[in-house]
Order: C-alpha cells, then sequence, then structure tokens
C-alpha cells in the first residue's frame, strides 16, 4: 500500500475502505473485517453512519494491530460546537473502542463548524487525534477556516470523481497544504461511470476494470480514495490498482472528462443545505 504524508507529517494510505450507507451491525462487522483481512488499512467512518460499534468491534476481532489501521470519523452536524463536539469525539472514542482516532473531520461546513473546530485542536493537542480537517468544505470555506484557526486542517474529504476533478479548489488545498481525500469515488453509479466510452477503451487496453482506472486516476493525481463496497470480489478489484500505471495521455483524455460540479449532493444548494440542517435539528 503506498502512503501520503500529510502536512503534520502524518502517513495516511492512499486508497482506504468507506462504510457509508452501511447501518447494519452484523453487516457492517463483517464488511470492516474481510477489507482488513484483504489488506485495507484506511477504514473511513463517522458519527452520521451509525456504524462505529461495528467498525470498532471488527478492527479488534481482526487481530490486525491497532497502530497498522488509520482509522477516520466525522463530527456530524447536531454535534457542532466545541462542548457538544469534544463530548461527540470522546463517544465515537468509546464505541470505536480506542483510545485515539488517526483522523477526524468536520463532516459538513455548517453549524458552528468554528467551535467544533476548537473542539478538533483540543482533541489534537491532547493525543485523542493524530491528525484533523474537515468534509465537503469548498475554496471559500477552506480559505476561511484556514486563515482563523491555530492549526490549518490536515485533509479536505471531497466529492472527488473524474466527473468532478475539484480543479477549481486544488489550488487553494495546495496553499495551506491540505490533502484533498476522495469520497464517491464512482460518482456513485451517476453519468453512466461504469459504462463510459473513455474509461472502457482505457480499462481494457490495461485489462483493467472502469473501476480500476477510476481509482487509478485519482491516486496518480495525489488524491486519497476511499471506495466502498459490500462484495469482496469488488473489494479485492479496487484495491489491485498497484501493479498498473496510466500514460500521461490516459490521464489528460480523463481530464477532459472533468464536468466541475456535483453529481451526488450540491453544498451550494438552499435546499440541500436546508435538508441537512433540519435532519441535524431532528437528532440534536
Amino acid at each position: 500500500m503506498q502512503h501520503l504524508v500529510l502536512s503534520n507529517g502524518v502517513r495516511m494510505p492512499i486508497l482506504g475502505f468507506g462504510v457509508f450507507q452501511l447501518p447494519d451491525q452484523r453487516q457492517c462487522q463483517e464488511v470492516v473485517a474481510e477489507a482488513l483481512a484483504i489488506g485495507y488499512r484506511l477504514i473511513d467512518t463517522a458519527q452520521a453512519y451509525g456504524n462505529e460499534e461495528a467498525v470498532g468491534k471488527a478492527i479488534i476481532a481482526s487481530g490486525v494491530p491497532r497502530e497498522q489501521v488509520f482509522l477516520t470519523s466525522k463530527i456530524w452536524i447536531s454535534h457542532s460546537g466545541e462542548k457538544k463536539a469534544m463530548a461527540s469525539i470522546e463517544e465515537s472514542l468509546k464505541k470505536l473502542q480506542t483510545d485515539y482516532l488517526d483522523l477526524m473531520l468536520i463532516h459538513q461546513p455548517f453549524g458552528d463548524y468554528y467551535g467544533t473546530y476548537r473542539a478538533l485542536e483540543k482533541a489534537l493537542a491532547e493525543g485523542k487525534c493524530r491528525a484533523i480537517g474537515v468534509s465537503n468544505f469548498f475554496a471559500d470555506r477552506l480559505v476561511d477556516l484556514c486563515n482563523f484557526v491555530d492549526v490549518r486542517p490536515q485533509v479536505n474529504q471531497m466529492e472527488t470523481h473524474v466527473f468532478q476533478q475539484q480543479t477549481a479548489l486544488r489550488p487553494y488545498l495546495d496553499k495551506y497544504k491540505v490533502q484533498l481525500e476522495a469520497w464517491g469515488p464512482f460518482a456513485e453509479g451517476r453519468n453512466g461511470f461504469f459504462t463510459q466510452p473513455l474509461l472502457q477503451k482505457i480499462a481494457e487496453k490495461r485489462h483493467k476494470s472502469v473501476a480500476q482506472v477510476g481509482l487509478r486516476f485519482l491516486i496518480q493525481s495525489g488524491i486519497i480514495a476511499i471506495p466502498k463496497s459490500s462484495h469482496r470480489e469488488r473489494m479485492e478489484e479496487n484495491i489491485d490498482i498497484f501493479d498498473f500505471e496510466l500514460t500521461k495521455a490516459d490521464m489528460e483524455q480523463i481530464r477532459g472528462l472533468d464536468l466541475k460540479r456535483s453529481l451526488c449532493c450540491d453544498h451550494s444548494d438552499p435546499e440541500f443545505v436546508q435538508a441537512l440542517v433540519e435532519l441535524s435539528k431532528q437528532q440534536s
């Protein structure tokens, strides 16, 4: 497994395993255990996913030493603000049965995320997190945050795939030394991802799948990716991307697929934001 070094010196695997939409505790535990057995060492969960307990149990049962697993979770909007966020971090640690998180993120750029970020900085100083960051922070919010905190975020997890390559955001990530991490690396199957002609052509030429080409494009672009699957053959396929490289021509052609917009959830859409806020209020 290849690693990238975050701005604070922490090494993070460039490919991991996501557990979004795996709320069933037994299934999630089985799937995470399988992922660890296959060789994944980055596991990405969140308070909002409702499966932190299952992830924690799977890691312990796997026999893989805790220090070899890069464990990520995220603070949900209903826990925003310094006091609530600190309590939620403690709750996440308890559910995951660990003394520390390798990475803790603010899940959404809404609510009192400045207070939440102060809690992250405190958790970092206390050794409860090895790295901290944000998720779904577009350039305007990221620039604002980076200029008014003591410790700049090490990671920004964003919807990133061949159709949304985050080209407008990346100069600011580079400026503030924030690592881009891709959620939804397959665009959740939208826009015909798995049947896209160019990706199919490149995949056939490399004797790989479209999914593998999509992931390879991301990691060759210096982007961490966290694909999710509950099927072992897909999990094995997704991690089998380190024995080939895309050519410069391949990379340039794939860059041409960029639509420069979200296909999954538009954080600039007031109705989407309102729905998230209403959901968080119900959970408070």
